[in-house]
């Protein structure tokens, strides 16, 4: 191959490109990847992923009882995500062809990669469930044997055998500024060759420029992702329905993900839309073992913690654990809620805390069948047990005056104390009263019907004040930053589209640059499990085609 020339060149060596080049490859094209970061990197965002999958209609499903089909699925999709806006039809038709995905191609695909699944199936986003609410009505959220590095093994061990045949190179530090556009079309990109770094994978690293660089190709593949780790982009693009935007947030991805490939984009003549659309959540804690500047978790929580607002009132249904996260968003962004508070027992802990992220899950990501049996013994997982132990966030405490205590030492002076216990009480009423009506309730018995959810998700209703179940445990949570679910307008294809809605020669955009497809597939909602789905089925219509 040519030193400065190749079929494909793919911008990102997260998800999404290294799908997007391996399908090139298997097309016979020659394939060049070129990352700003260093190699530990590769995988971008999906490595350090849960990996979580939204299938229709799987075998796992249906060996656990759950009746799905693909009309359900887009009654769901359509329901949560509101197409509504001008140029809407894009992610409408992707959404259309992601569940068509969902359902027929993208498990076995996977299979023949080698990628198994996890035999329980998750309830994510299960607020559709509640009137108005938003989100799954089923369970689909379907967890990766080997979590994020598990999704991105194949196609990295694809391309290294490619890269030994050369028929691929892979360019590490090499930072694209700008597409290269001759009479209209794309036809390559140039940049600045960054000093070796040897920091770890998210780690910020050097920006020292040492050269430059200038490769041409016949299509450009832009997979850089979206803009979670540069919190000023996110406020200044945060939108009014969410409220106002956080005086301080965690970042859940890296800074280096920065939406740099966006501008890129749209320079060449791309168009950007929806970028007021982002997913971000509501149960970040700091990472007490920090990898990148603001390092925050995401906790996965089961459905029968009391969920306070920072002066310690309880939220409105359908905001409870687990529910709508940006309708739960948008209600604490509207009372100036800097953060909120879980308040649960030992016992709750033990069986519905689950953190998000391949590092926080050993047992899933390393595919052991003995550190995954001690999930059901008593204590907490090892990982949770960490942050009890060292997380800022959190207090433990052997009766309702230390808790107090310990939520006005954490808070910003606001927390009624009475206020905190009424919220217990009533929610413990409910709870201890069968015949209750209380929306939280209902739904955590509803949640025990499910043999997924009463194995691993759900612990037994307790009153929170029960002191069998002691020590207290109060969690204060903050705005987590994740997900740009606008982003380049593209076809089916993946072809870039300009403004007037035609294609960008030689332009293609997936992942989170795409919106995950059509510049906004999710519209102003995602279901979960379509954020690395989104990246396979991007990455997959891109390299078959550029």
């Amino acid at each position: 191959m040519p030193e400065n020339r190749t079929d494909v060149v793919v911008i990102g060596a997260g998800l999404a490109g290294l799908v997007a080049a391996c399908e090139a490859l298997d097309r016979g094209r020659t394939v060049r990847i070129v990352e700003q970061e260093g190699r530990r990197s590769i995988g971008g965002q999906a490595w350090w992923s849960f990996g979580g999958l939204l299938l229709v209609d799987s075998p796992e499903q249906r060996r656990l009882g759950i009746r799905d089909s693909v009309g359900l699925a887009r009654d769901d999709w359509m329901r949560s995500a509101g197409f509504d806006a001008e140029g809407d039809e894009h992610g409408r038709r992707w959404a259309e062809a992601y569940l068509d995905f969902a359902h027929r191609e993208l498990r076995p695909w996977l299979r023949e990669l080698g990628v198994r699944l996890f035999p329980v199936v998750g309830h994510a986003e299960r607020g559709a469930r509640t009137p108005g609410g938003h989100g799954n009505t089923v369970p689909r959220f379907h967890i990766v044997w080997g979590t994020g590095p598990g999704l991105v093994a194949p196609f990295t061990r694809r391309l290294r055998d490619a890269v030994a045949d050369g028929r691929a190179k892979l360019s590490f530090r090499h930072r694209a500024e700008r597409l290269l556009v001759e009479d209209g079309r794309v036809v390559g990109v140039a940049g600045d060759r960054l000093a070796d770094d040897v920091t770890v994978r998210g780690e910020p690293s050097s920006r020292e420029v040492v050269g430059s660089f200038d490769l041409r190709a016949e299509s450009v593949v832009v997979a850089t992702g979206g803009i979670g780790g540069e919190l000023d982009r996110v406020r200044s693009l945060w939108p009014e329905r969410l409220g106002p935007p956080p005086r301080e947030a965690l970042r859940g991805v890296p800074a280096h993900v920065d939406g740099s490939g966006l501008g890129l984009a749209e320079a060449a003549g791309a168009a950007l839309v929806h970028g007021d659309r982002m997913w971000h959540y509501t149960e970040g804690i700091a990472n007490w073992d920090p990898v990148w500047p603001g390092h925050g978790i995401r906790i996965l929580p089961g459905p029968s913690s009391v969920w306070l607002d920072h002066r310690g009132h309880r939220l409105p249904s359908p905001n409870y654990p687990g529910f709508d996260t940006l309708t739960t968003l948008a209600h604490l962004r509207s009372v100036g809620a800097e953060h909120s508070w879980f308040v649960l027992t030992r016992s709750i802990v033990e069986k519905e805390f689950t953190l998000s992220g391949s590092e926080q899950n050993p047992d899933l990501t390393g595919r052991s069948l003995r550190r995954l049996a001690q999930r059901v013994l008593p204590g907490a997982p090892a990982p949770v047990q960490a942050f009890l132990d060292h997380g800022e966030d959190f207090v433990v405490a052997r009766s309702v005056t230390e808790l107090l205590d310990g939520m006005e030492r954490l808070g910003d002076g606001d927390l009624d104390r009475a206020a905190v216990v009424a919220a217990i009480e009533e929610r413990d009423a409910a709870v201890a009263d069968p015949t209750s009506t209380d929306p939280q309730a209902v739904e955590i018995r509803r949640a025990r019907e499910y043999v997924g959810d009463r194995l691993v998700r759900t612990a037994a209703p307790h009153r929170i004040l029960d002191e069998r179940h002691w020590p207290l445990i109060a969690v204060r949570l903050r705005t987590l930053t994740r997900k740009t679910l606008g982003g380049i307008l593209t076809d089916l294809d993946s072809r870039a589209l300009g403004a007037d809605g035609t294609p960008v020669p030689g332009l293609f955009a997936v992942g989170e640059a795409a919106g995950f497809g059509g510049g906004g597939v999710h519209g102003s909602r995602a279901l979960e499990g379509t954020f690395l789905g989104g990246c396979l089925h991007t990455g997959r219509r891109a390299g078959r085609v550029a």
